[in-house]
């Protein structure tokens, strides 16, 4: 059982930046890799997926311009930097990873961490 173990959430205002980090316990190399997030009550929304080698990565619409994923397959680690945060980025941060890049893109990841929360305060 692969193991991603997400860090670096926590309360920050309106207009900060914070970068979460996630470290996968296996062969980073092999999935790919993403961040999914959910607001309690609502549907959980791809924030933004990249693939093996880190060469592309692709963000929905409404994601594009504030977040970006990096990955580093020597040290088995995927981030995610969220500039310009807004109150409606509060929520509980997913990293995910699966074989192929369409499964994180619908939403059916192999493999998922257990979250972290991160709170845009006004």
């Amino acid at each position: 059982q692969v193991q991603l173990e997400e860090s670096g959430g926590g309360l920050v205002q309106a207009g900060d930046s914070l970068r979460l980090s996630c470290v996968f316990g296996g062969a980073i190399s092999t999935y790919a890799m993403g961040w999914i997030r959910q607001v309690p009550g609502k549907e959980r929304e791809l924030v933004g997926a990249t693939i093996r080698s880190g060469s592309s990565t692709y963000y929905p619409d409404s994601m594009k311009g504030r977040f970006t994923i990096s990955r580093d397959n020597d040290k088995n680690t995927v981030d995610l930097q969220m500039n310009r945060l807004k109150p409606e980025d509060t929520a509980v941060y997913y990293c995910a990873a699966a074989k192929s890049l369409h499964d994180i893109v619908v939403g059916t990841p192999e493999y998922w961490g257990q979250g972290t929360q991160v709170t845009v305060s006004p």
